[in-house]
């Protein structure tokens, strides 16, 4: 029986569009059917490249071409609108990371694709990772008990050349916000994945050493989960040449997991390539200490097979396919999307407020709480 083949569209055409590209003509059973830009030009030398066809709405090349499923890979502030059009037009929904930039358009986005019964996903490819994967694999094994603190550490570094590279980066009103919204969402995603759902958050955001940018390049939280954890959460833009992105969980029995993610000069989509394979840097299950050595160089064996910007994007995307095909929901939902977005919110209503900031989150005028805030910077 032959395989069914998915027509998948991406809507926004910048420097991660080319990596969704590549990895849908990667994937036998889908076909680059199109693309859509909020600029015609870059639509149509972009079609060009990956010799597909550009249309001038998301709707048209929905209905024109049968898009399965529509990528989002627009800047974040400007998720709403092609994401809401394509699931109106009756295509399911993949979103690049963060789902949008504020939560109403984030509940906007769930709701199109609710109410018509679509599958809706977020970009988190980092989940793909096998040393990321192994830390839920023992926390699902009960290999450390209750995960009872969960801690994300991420240092890196931008600079200016970066900003410039684009008009809407380092901007509260093309960008959304800085490390918060555009860097950490990929390890905020692993420590919700991993902690589970919050209760509170007490946050703060500092601009250290980027003057030139409106948004944040640091910012910290101490997080309350539900089921009665806690978390700490350190992100920052301001460390020459970047450093690492790291997630750990420490568990009620003693023994800690955890996963460096990115290490050395940080990735950069379209910029740069991955600098250090994914590695378990913290490893002390009782029977297992000696086991990440092992895995260490099977992991950068794994990972030197294949083109990791391209190849784990693959697997999600291949992962959503796979939902359609089976009527579940995918790996990383809109749910765990709104969930990211909820989180770092929290963390900016709370440096407004200079108090703590309860859950579950609803939208806020002016930047999601965000414009009164910058105001008074």
């Amino acid at each position: 029986m032959a395989l069914r083949k998915y027509r998948i569209s991406i809507a926004g055409c910048g420097k991660v569009a080319h990596i969704h590209a590549r990895a849908v003509n990667n994937i036998p059973n889908a076909k680059l059917a199109g693309v859509w830009s909020r600029t015609p030009e870059t639509a149509k030398s972009f079609a060009s490249v990956w010799k597909t066809k550009h249309y001038e709405s998301v709707r048209q090349m929905v209905f024109e071409n049968e898009s399965d499923l529509v990528i989002v890979c627009t800047p974040h502030p400007f998720h709403r609108q092609p994401a809401v059009e394509a699931a109106e037009a009756g295509a399911n929904v993949l979103v690049e990371k963060p789902l949008a930039s504020d939560l109403q358009d984030c509940d906007a986005i769930i709701n199109a694709c609710k109410v018509r019964y679509l599958k809706l996903g977020v970009i988190s490819q980092r989940r793909w990772y096998p040393p990321v994967r192994r830390v839920r694999d023992a926390i699902d094994q009960g290999k450390i008990g209750k995960p009872v603190l969960g801690v994300v550490t991420m240092l890196g570094w931008r600079d200016k050349a970066y900003y410039d590279s684009d008009a809407w980066r380092g901007t509260w009103q093309m960008e959304g916000g800085g490390v918060l919204v555009n860097q950490s969402p990929h390890q905020l995603d692993l420590l919700l994945w991993y902690m589970g759902e919050v209760e509170e958050v007490y946050g703060i955001w500092s601009n250290l050493n980027h003057p030139y940018i409106e948004v944040e390049d640091t910012a910290l939280a101490i997080v309350k989960f539900r089921n009665g954890s806690i978390g700490n959460i350190l992100v920052s833009n301001s460390q020459k040449p970047g450093i690492f992105g790291k997630v750990h969980v420490h568990g009620e029995n003693g023994a800690s997991v955890g996963v460096q993610t990115d290490g050395g000069a940080m990735f950069i989509a379209g910029m740069t390539g991955i600098a250090q394979p994914p590695v378990n840097d913290l490893w002390t299950v009782p029977g297992e200490e000696k086991f990440p050595g092992n895995w260490e160089k099977e992991d950068a064996e794994e990972f030197s097979k294949h083109d990791p910007m391209d190849y784990y994007m693959q697997l999600q995307i291949e992962d959503f396919l796979g939902a359609i095909d089976e009527n579940r929901q995918p790996a990383v939902n809109g749910e765990d999307g709104r969930n990211v977005v909820e989180l770092f919110t929290a963390i900016y209503r709370s440096t407004r407020d200079n108090l703590p900031v309860r859950f579950r989150l609803k939208h806020e005028p002016g930047l999601d709480g965000r414009q009164h805030l910058i105001s008074n910077k």
